[in-house]
């Protein structure tokens, strides 16, 4: 009689890991297809045309936007504020994760420009970029490419790199109507 009891006894204990066993695969399978903790918030690349069509409707200078940027470049941001001196923002994270700005503005270059680098710097060096000089300002956190034209201050920055910068520069494009 013992012997039919241990048995029963070995039976359930096998069943009972059978049984774990295919919960975790269940967990594993469900683990692999349900967004998990630090997907539930990501980066959402966002459609900014609408944005860009009233910018560039309502903006008294030519409102810029990048394209054929290569694979990888994301739009985060998009932003127009006619009261905060008519700015148009579009930020972008780059291919190699790093944040790239594209900012323009009627207001004074002196404040807005070390405002949205947050505090770059003016070199005194400019650098060419599709036939174009920008200057190029350094800061403690963004560089920047800035360029005064039509009406308005247009400023490339974030912590990307000066390359990664001058492509987006060398991107930007108007459509104004």
């Amino acid at each position: 009689m013992g012997g039919v009891a241990g048995m029963r006894g070995r039976q359930t204990v096998r069943g009972m890991f059978q049984s774990l066993a295919v919960i975790m695969v269940a967990a594993g399978v469900m683990y692999l297809f349900i967004p998990h903790d630090e997907d539930a918030n990501p980066v959402r690349t966002k459609d900014y045309r609408v944005e860009l069509l009233t910018a560039q409707r309502a903006a008294p200078y030519p409102v810029l936007a990048p394209e054929g940027l290569g694979e990888g470049w994301r739009a985060t941001v998009v932003s127009y504020k006619r009261e905060a001196g008519d700015r148009w923002q579009l930020g972008f994270l780059t291919p190699d994760t790093q944040y790239a700005a594209l900012y323009q503005s009627t207001a004074q270059p002196e404040k807005y420009v070390p405002e949205v680098t947050q505090q770059a710097k003016a070199t005194g060096k400019t650098r060419t970029v599709a036939g174009r000089a920008w200057q190029v300002w350094e800061g403690p956190k963004y560089d920047a490419l800035v360029r005064a034209e039509g009406g308005a201050t247009t400023v490339v920055t974030g912590t990307a790199s000066l390359d990664r910068l001058a492509e987006m520069a060398g991107a930007l494009q108007s459509k104004k109507a």
